[in-house]
């Protein structure tokens, strides 16, 4: 090959590639870093019942909801309780709650995916142009609050928009629509140690 000649896109695309990868080191968990499935399942199912325990006025007045997934554990803030309709900002009112929810899982080594879903209906404001925006500003305002002001370490956390195509309820009248628009907290695994 001519050195004078570009080097082919797909070549370059792979040698920046490994530099990120080597960059990155180690991103699977060595098995003896995490629990068993048995272990992790039954911390789960305690973690569950402290929830409910201590969320109980939300669960009651359908504020949030919790559920369990084949990826762990859901912890669903609904926009009734949470948002105002069409804000990513977390209302004054639900502080208390959410400081609840940081204090049980902060003490807890677990990863979370913070989801922000919507209903079908297109929104319509001046600050988010598509639901995308909006479930996606959402999740991040949840992390950024984690980290922010409950100290929970960033490498725990991820956020994700998943607009309407997500829901756990029927979109087709006002209470299922309602269930839909949400920000979902799963609690996934174990964090890896770090020395």
């Amino acid at each position: 090959m001519n050195s004078a000649d570009p080097m082919p896109f797909s070549t370059v695309q792979a040698i920046e590639n490994a530099k990120r990868t080597a960059a990155l080191g180690r991103v699977v968990e060595s098995p003896q870093d995490t629990l068993s499935v048995d272990e992790e399942n039954g911390d789960l199912t305690a973690l569950r019942a402290e929830l409910e325990k201590t969320l109980a006025a939300e669960i009651a007045s359908k504020q949030l909801a919790l559920r369990t997934v084949p990826d762990g554990l859901v912890i669903s803030l609904r926009e009734i309780g949470f948002f105002d309709s069409g804000s990513a900002h977390i209302r004054a009112t639900s502080k208390s709650a959410l400081d609840r929810i940081a204090g049980l899982l902060s003490s807890r080594p677990y990863r979370l995916r913070i989801e922000g879903h919507t209903d079908n209906v297109p929104i319509h404001n001046a600050i988010y142009f598509s639901n995308w925006e909006l479930s996606t500003a959402r999740a991040t305002e949840i992390v950024r609050l984690l980290i922010e002001q409950y100290g929970f370490a960033p490498e725990r956390l991820s956020a994700a928009g998943y607009a309407a195509y997500h829901p756990v309820s029927d979109n087709q009248n006002g209470e299922g629509r309602a269930q839909n628009r949400r920000v979902d907290v799963v609690i996934l695994g174990h964090t890896t140690p770090h020395g």
